[in-house]
């Protein structure tokens, strides 16, 4: 068994005294873990980085075995975030949200939306909100994607300022009103309507803030939950600078 594709790596791990297993993301056979000969060598080192792209040949005698990549660099992107607390953070919360996916499952949306948050994880004006939007991709994947586009109760999309906790659904301020204390708040960034290249604006913390509250809320309810999984402290940690006041 034999195939090669554009990768993201995602993390890691040691395996005997000069060999290494990789887990990248890959675009056309999904989150995959492989053998790479030498991976512990200086040669190899600065291309095994979380963050960076590579292109993978994997190798094994039958599908369902680890096999073994053979690499070669694309781009090094983490030399550039290896300098942003920030991008650190988002790197390794990205994985472990990716990791919540099925081994070798092909996800080329978050796949190319991984890539986009990639080049954007040293960005804190940007970061923060590309994050949120990424966190619901995942939800999406997984079968359990928020209707965002119309109201719940009237099926208008106009002033949707709240969010099912029950349905996922987005509800308007008129007809959330009576029940707002019970709501989620739906921040302006994340509306059908609102995005980059229609008077889109960049989000403030608060509203930011309030994206996570969302996304945390249904992840913890559909995946994290009932997996019996904790939050990713790398979430926490970029939350927290990403949101914060000051750089």
């Amino acid at each position: 068994m034999q195939w090669t594709d554009d990768g993201i790596v995602l993390g890691v791990r040691r395996h005997g005294e000069t060999g290494c297993i990789l887990e990248v993301l890959t675009a056309e056979h999904g989150r995959h873990l492989g053998l790479v000969h030498g991976g512990r060598s200086r040669r190899m080192q600065p291309t095994l980085q979380p963050g960076n792209r590579l292109r993978a040949t994997w190798r094994a005698r039958i599908d369902e075995g680890l096999g073994s990549f053979a690499v070669e660099p694309i781009t090094f992107a983490a030399s550039r975030l290896m300098g942003s607390g920030l991008a650190l953070y988002g790197v390794g919360h990205m994985a472990a949200l990716l990791r919540l996916l099925p081994e070798r499952d092909p996800h080329p949306a978050l796949y190319e939306a991984a890539g986009v948050l990639i080049e954007h994880l040293d960005d804190r004006a940007v970061a923060p909100a590309l994050m949120v939007r990424f966190e619901l991709a995942v939800l999406s994947e997984l079968g359990f994607g928020l209707d965002l586009s119309a109201c719940a109760a009237t099926g208008g999309n106009d002033a949707l300022v709240y969010v099912s906790p029950r349905s996922g659904r987005a509800v308007s301020a008129s007809a959330g009103e009576p029940y707002r204390d019970k709501l989620l708040a739906l921040p302006p960034f994340l509306r059908e309507r609102d995005r980059p290249g229609s008077g889109w604006r960049v989000p403030d913390a608060h509203d930011v803030t309030e994206g996570f509250t969302l996304t945390g809320y249904f992840l913890d309810q559909h995946i994290w939950g009932p997996r019996d999984l904790r939050p990713p402290e790398e979430r926490a940690r970029f939350v927290a600078i990403g949101t914060s006041p000051t750089p």
